[in-house]
């Protein structure tokens, strides 16, 4: 069963929230994030990115980085750039993209619940990644951004978020970066709270969509502090970190695509050749051709786009991970013809957020910078589910999706 609890958020005033709110720390470098915030002394990037406050260059792993953070953290508190809540309560935090509109509720997730599985992931993590955000967990006491949950539709949560979402926002802006809208409501009501837990404890999982690496940081520092209080009661608030919890049916995950810098030694018709052994390709000219179902796959060669569709053989409908688009063509594409064996550490390969869409592939294709591109067929939430409850794990650079939290919206304190 799902754990929540409310918790006393630290939030920047109404008229500075359009200031200090930002991307997530791991959507943009370093040097994106200083011109982003240039001017700007109120960005949460100089908390969440605060190598920008030092020399271009400097590491972000520098030890003086994460004083930084806590420092600037500490100054935004005092200066009154943030503010927390005096009483403890759970927030809405609804996304607008492309006309569509996702309802998350924002609650402290328990920390045990992921150490036993209750919280659910699909993808491996990196221990270097996980020890960087640890690190930002530690000398901040606190999660300053929030990881991003999806949970079995519910109807009872619903109606409580229809009952505050007919009602004015706390926040409502449109982020000039994308155009994304984003609006915040408060729930504070004591009845409405209890309804909230009570629902939520008896959903039987919720499903880590996207921030494994934060959500994996947030509970491994939250267990460190169970471990070395030696009064540990069970009931302090590190056991508890921010996640957004949204349904299941409104969540959106679009494309994760590939591009690869040489055929592995092939020339373009012995690489067509050699992966029509697997595939019915058709080519499609120089307009740009998206997959159109599962198992269809779009190829981009030497300015024009090709059909790949997936024979019988190639994949396993009753097996999570074997149906997979992903599956299918790192096995047989880039395992088995161009020889990326380990798409984590493989520098011939790199992965392209089907955000950007497919005229990006298109783009480093063209250059030079790249060979071939390769878009596939998003997965649903579906297979997500199925995959984290038979407790497998997705191959790397499965899943994207949009629209990315907003940072800074609200902050949660582990004291």
């Amino acid at each position: 069963m799902a754990t929540v609890k409310p918790f006393k958020g630290i939030r920047p005033p109404q008229d500075l929230v359009e200031q200090v709110v930002s991307r997530p720390y791991d959507v943009l470098d370093s040097d994106e994030a200083r011109k982003e915030c240039e001017g700007n002394e109120k960005s949460l990037y100089h908390i969440i990115k605060p190598e920008i406050d030092f020399p271009v260059g400097t590491a972000e792993d520098d030890p003086r980085v994460y004083e930084k953070a806590a420092e600037n953290f500490q100054k935004f508190q005092d200066k009154g750039w943030l503010v927390q809540d005096e009483k403890e309560c759970y927030y809405i935090y609804a996304q607008t993209m492309n006309g569509k509109t996702q309802y998350g509720l924002v609650v402290g997730a328990y920390v045990p619940d992921y150490m036993n599985g209750d919280i659910k992931k699909h993808e491996l993590t990196r221990r270097d990644k996980e020890e960087d955000r640890m690190k930002h967990v530690r000398i901040n006491n606190a999660n300053i951004e929030p990881v991003f949950f999806a949970y079995p539709d519910n109807a009872e949560l619903d109606a409580i978020v229809q009952k505050y979402t007919a009602q004015k926002p706390v926040y409502d802006f449109v982020a000039p970066d994308d155009g994304f809208g984003h609006k915040f409501w408060i729930i504070s009501d004591d009845h409405d709270i209890k309804a909230i837990t009570e629902a939520f404890a008896k959903i039987p999982s919720m499903y880590i969509a996207d921030g494994h690496h934060r959500s994996a940081a947030a509970a491994l520092v939250g267990a460190e502090k169970a471990r070395l209080n030696p009064n540990h009661r069970g009931d302090e608030e590190y056991n508890y970190f921010m996640a957004v919890c949204f349904p299941a049916n409104q969540l959106t995950v679009i494309d994760y695509n590939r591009v690869m810098k040489d055929l592995n030694g092939l020339t373009p018709s012995e690489f067509l050749d050699a992966v029509r052994q697997h595939f019915d390709v058709e080519e499609k000219g120089s307009e740009i051709y998206k997959p159109k179902a599962l198992h269809n796959f779009a190829l981009y060669l030497e300015g024009k786009w090709y059909s790949l569709t997936a024979k019988e053989g190639t994949y396993d409908d009753k097996d999570p991970i074997g149906v997979l688009d992903v599956t299918i063509s790192s096995h047989y594409i880039l395992d088995e013809i161009l020889g990326i064996k380990d798409l984590r550490s493989d520098k011939r390969i790199d992965f392209v957020g089907g955000i950007r869409g497919l005229g990006e592939l298109k783009r480093r294709v063209d250059s030079g910078e790249m060979k071939v591109a390769l878009a596939l067929y998003p997965v649903s939430m579906k297979q997500i589910m199925d995959i984290a409850d038979t407790g497998n794990i997705m191959p790397p650079k499965t899943t994207w999706f949009e629209p990315k939290l907003r940072s800074g919206l609200v902050i949660h304190k582990l004291s």
